[in-house]
């Protein structure tokens, strides 16, 4: 059997939509299924690790577009059934209740494109059925990203690509946002790239540790204990597992800032009050040296918009919610970010927006 050339310097680059709705929520791009391909749009997360897309047999997909896979002479599909939960949706309220963001699946087989690079045979699964908080999604699907070579990893690692991909993630007054497969557009960021490792006690997401936060320059004693906290590109939300970091992060902006009850994990002030509060939340990480740095959210992410059912109030990013510490895209449109599969780790650079450094006496 022949070796694999290595493809180098060679990468797939992919355009990002940012659905938008008073706030950034979520990026999505076009990738290929069948033969004839048909375009299937779906988010490409961090925060999972399958493929699924609606289908012609979805009859609750009442907005997405819609795979058929009668019209495909490579798929192959089975009467094995199965169904996702998924703990986090597209928009930055909490979940109100614990099956809102549900979707039952149909498990297939069929050949993925991305970027006009095709992998054969790759397991995935149709929508026939899903929830109605689906129903704002303009994308049809998610394209699992996680830290493993499995799906149409395996593939292109077989054709000689490189087992990475880097994020430029950005706000909608920005634009341009791009998915790069295999590579790193180093057009994308200023600086050095910093690399930290994924957390060896994570849950096999992409996890890193991180000893500290900090609001404002200030730190508290709930907030100086190590914790795992999972880069999601599938939600824009910040979660914190316990109330009282929530609270203590929220006790060093402002006192007015209280839970909202009709939404637990949420909180929320008067929108007339939030726009001049100072917000800035620091998150220390280590990098693969032993050296601390900081990843920031700015003020300006503080304010996620009106809560529906009480237009005066407006919701604060930072949520509660029972086993996740997860940060995601108010995070992640600050920074390039890059997800290296073959080194089980991450990388971060300035992309304009925010500066990024080590940092002394962390």
């Amino acid at each position: 059997m022949a070796s694999l050339r290595k493809r180098a310097g060679t990468s797939i680059n992919v355009a990002l939509d940012d659905y938008y709705n008073g706030t950034d929520l979520q990026w999505y791009g076009d990738i290929q299924v069948g033969t004839p391909a048909q375009n299937v749009s779906v988010i490409f997360d961090t925060g999972s690790f399958t493929l699924e897309f609606t289908s012609t047999e979805c009859v609750t997909c009442v907005n997405q577009p819609k795979f058929n896979a009668s019209l495909s002479s490579t798929y192959v599909g089975s009467d094995n059934f199965t169904n996702i939960i998924f703990g986090t949706g597209i928009g930055v309220d909490t979940l109100q209740y614990a099956d809102e963001y549900v979707l039952w699946l149909r498990e297939g087989r069929d050949i993925v494109s991305i970027g006009g690079i095709s992998t054969p045979n790759i397991s995935l699964y149709t929508i026939i059925n899903q929830t109605q908080a689906f129903d704002a999604d303009p994308n049809g699907g998610i394209q699992g990203m996680g830290p493993d070579l499995i799906g149409f990893w395996s593939g292109l690692v077989d054709q000689g690509y490189d087992a990475l991909f880097g994020l430029y993630l950005t706000p909608k007054s920005v634009g341009n946002a791009e998915l790069t497969i295999g590579g790193i557009d180093s057009s994308k960021y200023t600086g050095n790239l910093i690399y930290s490792p994924i957390s060896p006690e994570g849950s096999g997401l992409w996890e890193l540790d991180s000893p500290a936060l900090y609001v404002n320059g200030q730190t508290a004693s709930t907030l100086s204990q190590k914790r795992t906290i999972i880069f999601d590109s599938g939600t824009p939300n910040v979660y914190f597992s316990s109330n009282d970091t929530v609270e203590a992060i929220y006790a060093l902006i402002s006192s007015d800032i209280q839970s909202y009850d009709p939404e637990p994990g949420t909180y929320g002030i008067a929108c007339d009050k939030i726009e001049q509060l100072p917000a800035q939340i620091d998150i220390t990480f280590t990098d693969i040296n032993g050296q601390p740095f900081n990843l920031t959210i700015p003020s300006s992410e503080l304010n996620v918009g009106p809560f529906e059912a009480e237009p005066t109030l407006c919701q604060t990013m930072i949520n509660y919610l029972e086993g996740l510490d997860l940060v995601g895209g108010s995070l992640l449109k600050h920074y390039y970010s890059v997800w290296d599969i073959a080194n089980q780790q991450m990388g971060f650079a300035s992309n304009g927006m925010d500066s990024l450094h080590h940092v002394t006496g962390a």
